[in-house]
């Protein structure tokens, strides 16, 4: 049964004005690297039987070798994952595997300090939230993703007050 047929309420980036982020340099770097890397470790499988290395390679070492770039490939893919969604209600980030959910009251303000490379939700306590999805590389798109974060918090902090 989903959520939604449970009556609960939709996640995050669901609601009024709602907003989606992603990198997209890291996405598009991610994404070469693991097919590059991939295509390497498969070239080096079909290799292995042809050259004379004074080895004999057999077909299992050959699967090991295309498995293990298809693990190292799925590995370098987890930097394509970083994801923003947020709505009036509050904010999910996701930097690699597991997703945050916060409400906007538990967040005190979205910042990108001189000179990082990502920005952060700052939390109360001095504690802070990387946002891997917002990263300084993207530059205008970075901007853009910070604007609308800062507005949904902002129209938050109005209706609170």
């Amino acid at each position: 049964m989903s959520a939604r047929a449970a009556g609960a309420e939709p996640g995050p980036g669901t609601g009024e004005g709602a907003v989606t982020i992603r990198p997209r340099l890291a996405l598009r770097l991610a994404w070469i690297g693991a097919v590059l890397t991939l295509g390497l470790f498969v070239v080096i499988a079909v290799i292995l039987r042809t050259s004379e290395t004074g080895v004999f390679f057999r077909l299992a070492d050959q699967v090991s070798m295309v498995l293990l770039g298809a693990f190292i490939a799925a590995g370098i893919l987890l930097f394509a994952r970083p994801r923003v969604r947020a709505d009036s209600r509050g904010i999910e980030v996701r930097n690699t595997v597991l997703p945050k959910y916060l409400r906007w009251e538990d967040v005190r303000g979205i910042a990108f300090p001189d000179g990082a490379s990502w920005a952060r939700l700052d939390l109360p306590d001095d504690e802070y939230l990387p946002v891997l999805a917002i990263q300084a590389v993207d530059r205008q798109h970075a901007v853009d993703a910070i604007r609308a974060l800062r507005a949904l918090h902002a129209g938050q902090q109005s209706t609170t007050s």
